[in-house]
């Protein structure tokens, strides 16, 4: 299988902290990944790293056909190149509606000049009501994003990210706060994306990550501990006594 993202004996130490210890990681063009692990496991710092928030002090982070290496690139050159990263709370413009955010997240020439005399087009409005289909808010397109519930926010964050036709999806604890419901279809939009990109969910919640039926990554002491499926590293006797506590 191809690798779209391989993460190679990655370390970085904050304050005489270890936060990721000689990490390595990768994922396929196409797939759905969960990362678990106790607080100060290192999920965070690995997503820093990979989004160029945070520079290692050694390893490679590679990306794509080419294995292009981006460590030192910054945040937004990584943007760039296939990288969106949804964090835990929603960022939406409140005062916009639905529409309009999604409108000014779609993949567009973004130099300064062209985006005062930017109109968008029949298809950009196409493209904008097939994303709310695929993120559950067709009927909330009018509507002011900041009249929308908690889920229906992190929907529309999601379908901004999707709107700039990510290669890789990093998404952090996506189910905080969310009803049964709006966490089921969560589950339906992350597993319908990652059919056509690499999509990383970060998240505590196992009930959640049952329903995603996924390959599970369980990182500890900035380290990849367990790797496999849900019922595989949950039975691993090392993951159940650092992470499960049983």
């Amino acid at each position: 299988m191809s690798t779209l993202l391989e993460v190679s004996g990655i370390s970085v130490t904050f304050d005489g902290f270890r936060a990721i210890n000689n990490l390595s990681f990768d994922i396929g063009p196409a797939e759905l990944r969960a990362i678990i692990g106790p607080n100060g496991a290192g999920k965070t710092t690995f997503m820093d790293i990979v989004t160029g928030k945070t520079k290692p002090d050694a390893g490679k982070v590679l990306w794509g056909e080419m294995s292009r290496n981006l460590v030192g690139l910054n945040e937004a050159r990584i943007a760039q190149e296939g990288i969106g990263r949804k964090f835990q709370k929603p960022t939406v413009f409140e005062d916009q509606t639905v529409q309009e955010n999604l409108l000014m997240a779609l993949k567009k020439n973004r130099g300064a000049f062209a985006v005062i005399f930017w109109r968008p087009t029949g298809e950009d409005l196409d493209r904008v009501t097939e994303l709310a289909g695929e993120i559950g808010l067709a009927n909330e397109l009018k509507r002011k994003s900041g009249e929308l519930s908690h889920g229906q926010k992190q929907w529309l964050e999601i379908g901004m990210l999707l709107a700039q036709e990510p290669r890789l999806l990093l998404v952090d604890e996506p189910a905080a706060g969310m009803t049964p419901s709006e966490r089921e279809h969560t589950t339906a939009i992350l597993v319908e994306a990652a059919k056509t990109r690499a999509v990383v969910v970060v998240e505590h919640d196992m009930e959640f990550i049952r329903r995603l039926d996924c390959r599970v990554t369980v990182l500890h002491e900035g380290s990849v501990l367990a790797e496999g499926s849900l019922g595989h590293v949950t039975a691993d006797q090392e993951v159940i006594d650092v992470y499960l506590g049983r």
